[in-house]
């Protein structure tokens, strides 16, 4: 049996990675890895669904066991992959689908090669200003934070396997599953 791949979706907050994730899980091109992390619940999020949401104890007590593939702190907040989850998976030929900031994604690189990095870029930066305004769960303060992290952020593309532009959300998944399909089959 084939093993499944570890791939990992990366951008600017406000690109659409989470809506990108979600659409390859239902087309059935893998499932998706749930992270753990400490920051606080939105509204239309499930716990053990969108995130694990856990205290900063019980994640640093993670951190202690092991129990992470990777883990990051962001914008005050850490976020982690389980190493059980992703593994299992993999072995049993499912593909995980893993939306991780940059630092996510640079420590996945390291630490597991084989993983598939593709870094999601907005068609401009006044669209993803545009985006993040619309989605409406931010203050203008988180906003203007995350709009600086993002410029950021984007000087890290080139380190990532695949640059892939969210002008629409379908024509970028469509372009994912194309990845997704040339990997599976090297």
């Amino acid at each position: 049996m084939k093993k499944g791949i570890f791939i990992v979706i990366s951008g600017p907050s406000g690109v659409g990675k989470d809506t990108i994730a979600s659409k390859l899980v239902k087309s059935g091109h893998g499932i998706y890895s749930v992270s753990m992390t400490t920051r606080r619940i939105r509204k239309n999020e499930i716990d053990g669904k969108d995130y694990f949401f856990v205290s900063k104890e019980v994640f640093k007590k993670y951190i202690e066991e092991d129990k992470f593939l990777e883990y990051a702190k962001y914008n005050d907040n850490y976020y982690g992959t389980l190493k059980d989850f992703v593994f299992k998976n993999i072995d049993e030929g499912i593909n995980v689908v893993a939306v991780l900031d940059i630092q996510g994604g640079m420590n996945i690189e390291k630490i597991f090669p084989p993983a598939v990095l593709i870094f999601i870029m907005p068609p401009s930066f006044e669209e993803l200003e545009k985006r993040l305004r619309k989605r409406n769960t931010d203050s203008e303060e988180d906003i203007i934070k995350r709009l600086k992290i993002a410029k950021e952020e984007i000087n890290y593309k080139d380190k990532y396997d695949y640059i892939v532009i969210n002008n629409t959300v379908d024509k970028t998944v469509d372009d994912i599953i194309k990845i997704i399909e040339k990997e599976k089959n090297r």
